[in-house]
């Protein structure tokens, strides 16, 4: 069979750039080495780990905020079987729904392990051994990651597990350690706190969620430590060993001290994640990898001139959403379209609860910059809406230059933040002033009430209710 496009990995990013080549009018083929479709993302990652963080956050409500809320039941009882059974249906759902759009637009299917024979040829190879090849003009690899296991503490997804596992456990453990302190560390890590494990967390570096802004890291430790779990920041694993049921681990604090021991039954290791490249077949045409990733220009073509690649194969920040815009733009820059994508202005979030989200620099990369900056706040605790909903937890922490007042990042941490950094988003990407959003009518009572204020106490040291 002879393709315009062919698309390797049916993720966000290889999914939807199939859909949008499609729509342009390419003939498009979607290689895809598992029997659904989705990647990591739909299956086993994004959508059924917040399907088990809003279960348990269910739970955690019923048993401590409802009677409170008047809402008077008996003792809740997690029911792990059943979570996991409406986790699989969420999943279930979401995948049926992308093998729809595969065929409303009429994008061709094939199932197995795609490799390269030359840049214009790819062989397929099912799981049963059958081997087929197509010819291609275009081809865009998104293969996505996996996770990256610990090199003195490999995988044995019975007690050392990763994220994949942790959705599927058949009983709640009575202590999960976890090893990273990083978005996938403590989503997973609060699922368990919330429904009766008890969780404690090593992290490498002093702060929870390194990678965003040091403020949201502080107050997600606050957060933490109210629901129970036990933090150790700051603190390198030197071993991980299995015994029977039981995992035995040590970590001693980088600053020096007194080794800890912790014994636990499951120990989730979550310290990132690396590209997935395997049996791609890249030597075939001379691609070579730098530090695990395929190197791409601006555009995201490869060093062979029809060959793209996208999301998390390459630089930048392994997230769904990102590898979305990456597909789109190949698929557009293909139809001979002027997309773009800003980097700096892909929001990051931490599906916690109270949730965290940031979009446009941290304090700490203004601080490396050298460049002049100004900061306001406005906690949860002061807003009308979050003292309805008792979600009093968390703030809005917004970054604007001190000469033009052009907003520089926004980080918050809250209820609803994932939702609400969209609006941080739209304003950064008009360059809006932090008096821009403080000037503008926000309805009255919500949490985005929080944002405006964060942005009068940016302008001017003027917020109105604090």
């Amino acid at each position: 069979m002879q393709y315009n496009v062919t698309v390797i990995g049916s993720g966000p990013g290889g999914y939807v750039a199939a859909i949008r080549c499609a729509q342009l009018g390419f003939k498009t083929a979607l290689i895809e080495k598992y029997d659904t479709l989705g990647g990591t993302c739909l299956n086993v990652g994004c959508i059924p780990s917040k399907a088990l963080l809003d279960s348990s956050e269910h739970f955690h409500n019923a048993a401590h905020t409802f009677k409170e809320h008047g809402i008077d039941i008996s003792e809740p009882k997690a029911n792990i079987a059943q979570m996991i059974k409406r986790k699989a249906g969420v999943v279930k759902s979401n995948v049926d729904g992308i093998a729809y759009l595969m065929k409303k637009n009429k994008i061709e299917v094939l199932t197995g392990v795609g490799s390269f024979v030359d840049k214009n040829t790819i062989k397929i190879t099912s799981k049963e051994g059958k081997e087929s090849q197509i010819t291609t003009e275009k081809v865009i690899i998104a293969t996505g990651s996996k996770p990256t296991p610990l090199p003195f503490a490999p995988f044995d997804k019975k007690r050392i597990i990763s994220s994949t596992e942790a959705l599927e456990l058949k009983e709640i453990p009575k202590h999960l350690i976890v090893i990273g302190g990083g978005v996938i560390g403590m989503e997973l890590g609060s699922v368990y706190a919330r429904i009766g494990s008890k969780v404690t967390v090593v992290e490498f570096l002093d702060n929870l969620i390194p990678t965003m802004d040091g403020t949201m890291g502080k107050e997600l430790t606050k957060v933490a430590k109210k629901l129970g779990m036990e933090l150790y920041l700051g603190h390198k694993v030197t071993s991980v060993e299995v015994k029977g049921k039981e995992v035995l681990l040590k970590a001693e604090p980088k600053a020096g001290g007194n080794a800890v021991d912790l014994k636990g039954d499951y120990c989730l290791v979550s310290i990132g994640r690396r590209p997935y490249t395997d049996g791609l077949g890249l030597e075939k045409i001379g691609i070579d990898l730098d530090k695990g990733k395929i190197p791409v220009d601006d555009h995201l073509k490869t060093k062979v001139d029809n060959i793209y690649a996208i999301g998390d194969v390459v630089r930048g920040a392994m997230l769904a959403h990102k590898a979305e815009e990456e597909g789109v733009l190949v698929a557009e820059q293909l139809a001979g379209q002027k997309p773009h994508i800003n980097y700096l202005l892909i929001p990051g979030v931490v599906y916690t609860w109270p949730e965290v989200a940031s979009v446009g620099y941290t304090e700490e990369q203004l601080k490396e910059q050298g460049r002049a900056y100004k900061t306001g706040s406005f906690p949860y605790k002061a807003l009308g809406r979050a003292r309805a909903s008792m979600d009093l937890d968390g703030l809005v922490k917004v970054l604007a230059d001190k000469a033009t007042d052009e907003i520089l990042g926004i980080h918050i941490i809250g209820a609803r933040a994932a939702d609400m950094i969209a609006a941080g988003v739209t304003a950064m990407e008009f360059r809006a002033s932090a008096e821009d959003i403080a000037r503008i009518s926000h309805a009255h009572p919500t949490y985005m009430e929080a944002v405006k204020e964060a942005c009068l106490a940016a302008t001017a040291n003027r917020p109105i209710h604090m």
